[in-house]
């Protein structure tokens, strides 16, 4: 059940020009224009309310989804059928990019992205700043934002489908501290929010340093310091954005009893 929450985008780059982070995806850009320096202002200004790349409603997240049931519902055909539209905005690269994104999922789950038609519920998918979306099925047309160019890698589409379908990010679930170290001290200024330890329903599974819901060491960086380390070995790779790995996929299915 989505009672309490399931746990779990980010492509990580690395360059000396750090100038914004926006949700879990690194802007990498040389400073070299006003017109420039302008725009990543507003794009930071823009998800000032959200959690990562988590979106809020008023003043509490739906990551913890604790009164209602955030799953999408299962059709009598054995199928979970999520609608979603996509924006005119997008061009045939992006949309094949967010598509494959769904496949990732689809091809080895019970879930099945369809265009929609009529439903009430769907994910209404916009290039908007950033890459962020809702945890679980918060309920009418539900946004879901991929920015073009920005966020269109089909892993990070994945990431925020997985968010869709109500999952958090896998550090922030209730045992990472067996797993990783958080050192707060590297993270920037007012985003150590986006690290903070839920109360998590982890469905008897293995914590997952190759889940495509890990942040990467380097997420929110102050300085260019790591933010995550893994232990007991802290060179185990974090972060990865090719894709849902093999314990992502089991963890959908468990989630939304598909059997494997």
């Amino acid at each position: 059940m989505c009672g309490e929450p399931v746990w779990s985008v980010g492509v990580q780059t690395e360059c000396v020009f750090t100038l914004c982070v926006f949700q879990d995806v690194y802007l990498f850009i040389k400073l070299n224009s006003e017109s420039l320096i302008r725009s990543v202002i507003l794009v930071c200004v823009c998800i000032s309310s959200l959690k990562g790349d988590i979106a809020t409603t008023g003043p509490s997240s739906t990551i913890s989804c604790p009164i209602h049931n955030c799953k999408w519902p299962k059709s009598v055909d054995g199928f979970v059928y999520v609608p979603y539209e996509l924006s005119l905005q997008y061009d045939t690269m992006d949309r094949i990019t967010i598509e494959m994104g769904m496949l990732d999922i689809s091809s080895r789950t019970c879930v099945k992205f369809v265009p929609r038609t009529h439903q009430s519920n769907f994910l209404d998918i916009h290039p908007n700043y950033g890459c962020w979306s809702f945890v679980g099925m918060v309920g009418g047309g539900q946004p879901l934002s991929l920015q073009s160019p920005g966020c269109m890698w089909s892993g990070v589409a994945a990431h925020e489908f997985m968010h869709a379908l109500g999952f958090v990010h896998e550090q922030s679930r209730s045992d990472r501290d067996r797993y990783v170290t958080i050192l707060w001290d590297n993270i920037m200024e007012g985003q150590k929010h986006n690290f903070r330890k839920y109360h998590t329903n982890n469905l008897n599974t293995a914590y997952d340093y190759s889940s495509v819901m890990h942040y990467g060491r380097f997420a929110f960086s102050e300085e260019g310091l790591p933010t995550i380390m893994p232990k007991p070995d802290p060179n185990i790779p974090i972060g990865q954005r090719d894709g849902p790995s093999p314990l992502d996929i089991h963890k959908i299915n468990l989630l939304y009893n598909c059997g494997e």
